[in-house]
């Protein structure tokens, strides 16, 4: 790339700042050219700039309108990303849809979502609902909005029927799959793409069910582990990583199929069905910094937004 350099702008909560924003990713970008520049709220964004590119995590229709009226006068600068898009990922419902349209090219592998169904106030009860769609317990009970709100994390895992007693209507139910107590966290940014292992919910098996409580909310999930499983660290380093060529071709048609450049998702890997794997999750513009040296990782996306930015110029100079 040339000696020019390229101003990218963010909006961002101050604990995202905190957290992502650090003294090694500036310094790292500015190193290639990008100099990352805090956009002042306070003053209106038309005013600013100019910009070669924004990245925002914040929402509300001041800040939409805002952004919007400044794409139609700017509009070789890249947003990274539309609202809308943005907000199909906060509905639990809508997020995962575009998975089932997927067509993995791969010999071995599936990938697909639990069952889940989601359950409005004025319907039918949670447990008529729960067997008109064959789901059997346990089950997961979350929220249907999923906007980073205290609320939209307050999970259940619901493991028998006087369970859903104390569940709120409306909330989305999903088949809890055993999956060896191990989470798949794919981050992506627009090419670039890491998958790490985390620990998860462990396994129930049918025999526990029986001695377990009827409702356990996420928070006290570390006193199931306890009570079924004392080997979690050692599952989690044993755990075989899903195939590289695999999580690519899913993080690419994710990317496709949902037009944002910033978000992970979760996906998990059946007991009973060794390549059978589920996404049960996708989050926008999630915690990169807990990746290691995901300074390079961002810099070499920053890096494909400024060609992405040039290409764009020269395309209108041409026209």
């Amino acid at each position: 790339m040339s000696e020019r350099r390229f101003r990218f702008g963010y909006v961002l909560a101050s604990k995202k700042v905190s957290s992502f924003i650090q003294d090694s990713l500036i310094n790292h970008a500015q190193e290639k050219g990008i100099d990352l520049i805090p956009i002042d709220l306070k003053k209106p964004l038309i005013e600013q700039g100019p910009f070669d590119c924004i990245f925002h995590k914040l929402y509300g229709q001041e800040w939409r309108k805002q952004l919007e009226e400044f794409a139609i006068q700017n509009p070789t600068t890249i947003i990274v990303d539309p609202f809308d898009a943005i907000e199909k990922l906060h509905n639990r419902i809508s997020m995962l849809e575009v998975v089932n349209e997927m067509k993995i090219t791969g010999d071995n592998e599936t990938i697909g979502i639990p069952i889940q169904i989601f359950v409005e106030d004025n319907s039918e009860s949670l447990f008529d609902a729960i067997t008109r769609q064959g789901l059997h317990f346990p089950v997961i009970a979350k929220n249907l909005i999923a906007n980073g709100t205290a609320d939209s994390h307050q999970m259940y895992l619901v493991l028998k029927p006087e369970g859903l007693e104390g569940l709120k209507k409306p909330v989305v139910l999903q088949e809890f799959v055993n999956h060896g107590g191990v989470i798949f966290k794919v981050y992506v940014a627009g090419d670039h793409v890491k998958c790490v292992k985390r620990r998860s919910l462990p396994d129930i098996p049918d025999e526990k069910l029986e001695t377990l409580e009827s409702l356990i909310s996420f928070s006290q999930i570390s006193n199931l582990t306890d009570k079924i499983d004392h080997s979690f660290d050692e599952l989690i380093e044993k755990a075989e990583m899903p195939p590289l060529s695999f999580v690519n071709e899913v993080a690419n048609q994710l990317r496709d199929a949902l037009k944002l450049h910033l978000f992970n998702f979760d996906m998990i890997r059946d007991n009973k069905v060794g390549n059978r794997y589920l996404v049960i999750d996708i989050n926008y513009f999630p915690g990169y910094a807990k990746l290691p040296n995901y300074e390079s990782m961002m810099t070499a996306f920053f890096l494909d937004i400024a060609r992405e930015k040039q290409d764009n110029e020269s395309r209108l100079a041409s026209e």
